[in-house]
């Protein structure tokens, strides 16, 4: 079951105006975490950016961690939300499952690329617990995806092969956006997504 905010004591608001407020203080909190870093986030960074009082944003959250658990919920929603889509809308075939599933992954973290790092090095216990669970979902969405391309893929082992290259397509990506500031491969998100495509079509259609 989708862990949300509901369940970090966070309710969503109902009216357009208070969503609206929602998402300037999550992009204020998302801009904060990218510039200045996860030590350097505070709720009154965030008002400042936001251009709001910090009263303001303690009355919609508990504090500083309740706000980075928004952040990354938010993040990982439209983690989700994108490779599902890209996924229902790939072009028949191996290929095209495999191209829009790292295409898909490599967009979300591209748009947010020095954020998700932040992220990965300040994680709660509760927040990795919605990291996994998203995960899990993509694992899940490009396994189901993939199924119908089961004739394509030349190993005796076809089911195992799809689940061992979407493990390695999304460890691959974590790790790149955990590692990218110390450790830069030189590439663009969208080389990495095109190199990592031909990597797995090889595993996948190799005897």
């Amino acid at each position: 079951m989708r862990q949300s905010s509901v369940d970090q004591g966070f309710r969503p608001p109902q009216q357009a105006r208070s969503r609206e407020s929602l998402q300037k203080v999550l992009a204020a909190a998302e801009h904060v975490l990218a510039s200045q870093g996860f030590e350097e986030f505070t709720v009154a960074a965030v008002a400042e950016q936001a251009g709001m009082s910090v009263g303001a944003i303690y009355r919609r959250f508990s504090g500083k961690n309740q706000l980075l658990y928004a952040v990354k919920d938010q993040l990982l929603g439209q983690l989700e939300s994108g490779v599902g889509d890209a996924l229902g809308s790939a072009e028949p075939g191996l290929r095209g499952v495999v191209g829009a599933f790292t295409r898909a992954l490599a967009g979300t973290f591209a748009r947010h690329d020095r954020i998700f790092s932040e992220l990965l090095d300040s994680q709660r216990t509760e927040a990795r617990d919605r990291g996994l669970q998203a995960l899990a979902t993509i694992q899940r969405d490009f396994v189901e995806a993939a199924q119908p391309c089961l004739e394509e893929i030349r190993r005796a082992d076809g089911d195992q092969a799809i689940r061992m290259m979407s493990r390695t397509i999304i460890g691959s990506c974590v790790h790149r956006a955990a590692s990218g500031r110390f450790w830069a491969d030189g590439l663009s998100w969208d080389v990495w997504a095109s190199e990592t495509t031909e990597m797995a079509l090889a595993y996948l259609e190799s005897a």
